[in-house]
């Protein structure tokens, strides 16, 4: 979710403009400020229910809480929040699933959030993921003027370093490769390298480099 404004291209003024920067520094730690953009997506859901973008905005953000709770012990109030958060951003995918404005929020707080998860729990979210910054990729490859140079990095490693830890190996070589094409002299290049070279990257390495801090995550 922290690195999924960095991933839109160039698109209209959109909902995630009202509240990114108060989720990013709750992410980021500012609990407060996670709770008023939780409210400003509330407010809006609650004029318009079926509004997407507020809807994966506010499930990431309950997402995000729910690893508070798991760190205290508490595990059926974690997981209730867990599964109303994913419930939500699920959802939000359902109602637009052409909507990169949605599905980018979703794959980016499951692909990060996945990490620290047992692998029962992580690899269905980290399926969803990958697919969601697949059918991002597939939607708006043809012109690649909509990118950023650090857009375009986020997108094609975080999708070559997912199926790389789903273990589907020519797939994540696939997209490997075409960043060492695509992104050639960047440091997303050199990360590409170390993957052809040595079959897998670390946790470090496969965060979002640049814009953002304090992604979602479940442990």
């Amino acid at each position: 979710m922290a690195i999924a404004a960095s991933l839109f291209g160039q698109e209209p003024v959109r909902f995630d403009h009202k509240v990114r920067e108060k989720f990013f520094a709750g992410f980021a730690g500012n609990a407060a400020a996670l709770t008023e953009a939780i409210k400003v997506a509330e407010a809006t859901l609650a004029a318009e229910p079926n509004h997407a973008e507020a809807m994966v905005w506010q499930g990431g953000g309950l997402f995000f809480q729910s690893g508070s709770l798991f760190q205290k012990g508490d595990m059926p109030a974690a997981m209730a929040m867990m599964q109303k958060g994913t419930g939500m951003m699920d959802k939000a995918v359902e109602l637009a699933p052409k909507n990169v404005a949605v599905r980018i929020p979703r794959g980016s707080a499951y692909l990060a959030a996945s990490k620290g998860m047992p692998p029962q729990m992580g690899t269905p979210l980290l399926e969803k993921g990958v697919k969601d910054y697949e059918d991002c990729w597939e939607m708006q490859k043809g012109d690649l003027s909509q990118f950023s140079q650090h857009s375009l990095g986020e997108l094609l490693v975080g999708m070559a370093d997912g199926y790389g830890r789903l273990g589907k190996t020519e797939k994540a070589k696939e997209y490997f490769e075409l960043v060492r094409t695509k992104l050639a002299g960047t440091a997303y290049a050199t990360r590409a390298e170390k993957w052809l070279a040595e079959g897998k990257l670390s946790s470090r390495d496969s965060n979002c480099m640049g814009c953002h801090t304090g992604s979602p995550k479940v442990q």
